[in-house]
């Protein structure tokens, strides 16, 4: 008799359930739609009472002695499975590490985009190294380079909390950053500038009053309008040469 294998869609050997007539042992001890035990009952039996009561044999303890099956409806078995693994994967803790390296000497602008990487990093729930390395002569005044990390410290405590306190170990410093629940972080400023401003209004520029040479007072155009059509006339309209004489 050939062995059933997990079909291959599934992840992996643990994840697969045996059901029904894919079971395959002699005995097994058998619980109730209601979850009372109803004891050691032969395979054959198991599956008669299951389907007596319109379920499904589903075997949950298959490494019990003998293996432990329910009786169920096994689409409802199989929608309770996900929902307490989804709900066990929302409790995790965070599992990816971001690193962010910084130096004794490191520029104030430097340290504000550090800063917000970082905070960028724990608003996604993830973990954050701080590694500060010395160089050289640094060493011998170790004490700027623990105030640059109390200074960042200081400045994501609204987003996470160190999970130690910042501790100098060969030639760095190094502290490990844990983001805060979600309840009680803050919001990502970087989140909040990228809504859209409105674009202002903006009027037709008035058109400049001619002023006359003479005595500076403006002159008044008048310009024809779309209504009323300019007159076919052999010369041009308002021609600044017309007063002019030309001596032949």
């Amino acid at each position: 008799m050939s062995r059933p294998f997990p079909p291959r869609s599934s992840s992996s050997s643990a994840s697969y359930v045996r059901v029904n007539g894919k079971i395959r042992a002699r005995d097994v001890r058998v619980i109730a739609v209601d979850g009372k035990q109803l004891g050691v009952l032969s395979l054959g039996d198991a599956l008669n009472l299951a389907r007596a009561h319109a379920v499904d044999l589903v075997e949950i303890a298959a490494n019990a002695n003998p293996p432990v099956c329910r009786l169920v409806d096994f689409g409802k078995f199989r929608y309770e499975q996900s929902k307490k693994d989804k709900e066990s994967r929302k409790h995790q803790h965070a599992n990816k590490v971001k690193e962010v390296q910084l130096s004794p000497k490191i520029d104030p602008h430097d340290l504000g985009v550090k800063i917000q990487h970082a905070v960028d990093f724990l608003c996604e729930d993830m973990k954050v190294k701080v590694y500060l390395k010395f160089r050289g002569r640094e060493m011998a005044h170790t004490e700027y380079g623990f105030q640059v990390v109390k200074t960042f410290l200081a400045e994501i405590a609204p987003y996470g909390h160190p999970d130690f306190e910042p501790k100098l170990i060969g030639r760095g410093i190094n502290v490990m950053i844990s983001p805060l629940p979600r309840n009680k972080r803050a919001k990502n400023p970087r989140g909040e500038e990228g809504g859209t401003t409105s674009p202002a209004l903006i009027s037709e520029p008035a058109e400049p009053a001619h002023q006359d040479n003479n005595n500076g007072a403006p002159i008044q155009i008048d310009r024809p309008t779309r209504s009323e059509p300019r007159e076919k006339t052999g010369a041009f309209a308002n021609n600044p040469f017309a007063g002019l004489e030309v001596n032949r």
